[in-house]
């Protein structure tokens, strides 16, 4: 997830400085990931903050237009500033040196987990402990709802990647199918 690019890191930083300051960490490093994964996947959107024929406030309004009353003006200020700033194009780089750098500081791993549904507290409660038998570290997680995932879920914990979704269980069986008709 990280970049090792001093300006990334270094908004990085000055987003997760500015949170904590204001008392508001979770909820802004929750609502930044979540658009950072909206931003991966909405190619016109993205397109549109980077587009230098559009002028900086009318960019800057489009994103209080779309994240509106979805995220917090703390939230909505910080990504603002970034399209400010002319970081546009880095924006999901600095937005997930800032989830990693909060995890950090928490001593905790940010687990990436896609799921094809929304997970109730009990699943996350389980998951979250799985996670954290599996690494040996203590896990923030970041729950996305893909409907790409066809049942089960993928989490991704730095580089490692736990595939429990239904497409990867029929690959394995087709794979072992084909190794038993083999023999």
């Amino acid at each position: 997830m990280s970049s090792k690019d001093p300006r990334v890191e270094g908004y990085a930083k000055a987003l997760f400085d500015i949170a904590q300051a204001e008392g508001v960490l979770d909820q802004v490093e929750d609502e930044l990931f979540r658009f950072a994964r909206t931003l991966e996947n909405e190619i016109r959107l993205r397109d549109a903050l980077v587009d230098p024929q559009l002028p900086v406030e009318r960019r800057v309004e489009m994103l209080r237009e779309l994240l509106g009353a979805k995220a917090s003006p703390h939230t909505v200020n910080l990504i603002s500033f970034i399209v400010e700033q002319g970081r546009a194009r880095e924006l999901t780089h600095i937005i997930d040196s800032m989830v990693e750098l909060a995890a950090r500081e928490r001593q905790r791993a940010v687990a990436e987990v896609r799921s094809a549904v929304p997970l109730d507290e009990e699943q996350r409660q389980r998951l979250e402990r799985a996670l954290r038998d599996a690494t040996g570290k203590e896990i923030t997680l970041k729950v996305i709802v893909d409907p790409s995932v066809v049942g089960g879920l993928v989490a991704r914990v730095g580089d490692l990647v736990f595939d429990a979704s239904v497409r990867r269980r029929l690959e394995l069986a087709k794979e072992n199918f084909g190794r038993g008709r083999d023999g």
